[in-house]
């Protein structure tokens, strides 16, 4: 579908990215998605804003990546959207039965009115055509909103869904399966929530992309259901024939003293037991991508490099292959999905044991949020970092976890589930 495109220099403009999303605030569909001008090889912009759905594809999981394809092909246009985890009962013959208070759909997508790319010093704007008298008019009334700090008290009593106990002995039932060779590794998560919720969500929002300056954030607001990620990792990416995913797996604490800071990341690259959870990863995920690859093009470009973000840091590996013209972007996507830094190995056997094991059902949360592009070009995060919002039932949460493996200290997993709440602890204080 055609869209009309208008290229403006920011140079001489106040045009804020706090402005862009206040003003997206006021309709009832919109994704932000900003990589906060984080240093990495593959970053396509600055941020983008994905406006009103023009039309739209909501479903839950049943045939849900045929739906997708379906609706990608009819529509010929750019689609933003998220994979929700539980998609992976179409993916394989699985179930979701566990608690669930958000009441996401499975997998939401819609082609937006506007499209705002911020690129270095230029904002370029893709209107549908139906839409393109208004190019000029919008610019000049996000020019002119007051984005002044706006504070609104709130107070978020957040609960444990689990208690320290139950994780300690669940860990230990999770290792038992390793010892006994059903699994090498699970990712296993708690959720972090509060009822009766009252907040702004982009306020919410700001104060979590302060705190945590993240590559992959992204604000999606769906009608009454938020989205508010300050995501570190991304998912998948294809540009061109190439396929580029990015798995995160290793974790070390910050420290305010920077020789300390640095002991610890160099700690953190050479602790054996870090980086077999990443390199086990890495094994699923090649495996994963030479399904839809050209054989022999799966390539381990980055393995275990230590990268460095406000509360932790990461251990990321890069795996990239090439892909025919002829093989369908989504094919691609459920190929590799849910991610393998948020199962285990092996993926099923790690998924069906998460879903025995954790309290509540994930969701949105270890999905993925992006797009597709008109030129079979996509990006995806993998949603983790983030906090959840439900605005009618007023449910909101956030989930942490970390990889199990038959070394992991139980004790030491609970501290880096904390170490990874934080930021959303704080971004709820008002």
């Amino acid at each position: 579908m055609e869209r009309i495109v208008k290229k403006i220099s920011l140079k001489n403009l106040t045009l804020s990215k706090k402005k862009l999303l206040e003003w997206g605030n006021q309709h009832d569909v919109f994704l932000w998605l900003d990589s906060n001008d984080y240093p990495q090889k593959y970053t396509e912009f600055s941020s983008v804003l994905a406006l009103g759905a023009y039309s739209q594809l909501n479903c839950n999981h049943t045939n849900a990546f045929e739906k997708l394809k379906q609706y990608r092909n009819e529509v010929k246009d750019y689609i933003f959207g998220y994979l929700g985890y539980d998609l992976k009962n179409d993916t394989e013959n699985l179930t979701s039965t566990n608690f669930d208070g958000l009441h996401f759909p499975d997998l939401y997508f819609f082609q937006p009115k506007k499209l705002f790319f911020i690129k270095e010093n230029s904002i370029e704007q893709l209107y549908l055509e139906a839409f393109s008298n208004e190019l000029e008019s919008d610019l000049e009334t996000i020019l002119k909103l007051d984005s002044s700090q706006k504070h609104n008290d709130f107070e978020v009593k957040i609960h444990k869904r689990i208690t320290k106990k139950h994780y300690l002995e669940t860990i230990k039932s999770i290792q038992d399966h390793i010892h006994r060779g059903d699994i090498y590794e699970v990712n296993f998560c708690q959720e972090f929530y509060a009822e009766d919720a009252i907040i702004n969500p982009l306020e919410v929002y700001f104060h979590l992309n302060e705190i945590s300056k993240p590559p992959f954030a992204g604000f999606l607001k769906l009608e009454d259901k938020f989205i508010l990620s300050a995501s570190p990792e991304r998912f998948v990416r294809k540009k061109g024939n190439k396929v580029i995913s990015q798995p995160i797996k290793g974790t070390a604490k910050r420290s305010a003293n920077s020789k300390t800071d640095k002991e610890l990341a160099i700690d953190l690259a050479n602790d054996p037991k870090e980086r077999s959870e990443n390199i086990m990863i890495v094994d699923l995920v090649r495996n994963d991508l030479a399904k839809t690859a050209i054989k022999g093009s799966v390539t381990v470009e980055e393995l275990c490099k230590v990268y460095s973000f406000k509360q932790v840091h990461q251990l990321i590996s890069t795996v990239t292959a090439e892909v025919a013209e002829t093989v369908d972007p989504i094919d691609i996507v459920k190929s590799l999905f849910p991610m393998g830094s948020m199962t285990g190995a092996p993926k099923i056997a790690a998924m069906k044991i998460i879903e025995e094991m954790e309290s509540t059902k994930r969701g949105v949360y270890s999905g993925a949020v992006g797009y597709f592009s008109p030129i079979h070009d996509f990006d995806f995060n993998v949603l983790i970092r983030s906090i959840l919002y439900n605005n009618t039932n007023k449910y909101l949460s956030y989930t942490v976890g970390g990889a199990i493996t038959a070394q992991s200290d139980p004790e030491k997993e609970y501290e880096e589930c904390l170490i990874k709440a934080i930021a959303m602890k704080k971004a709820l204080k008002s």
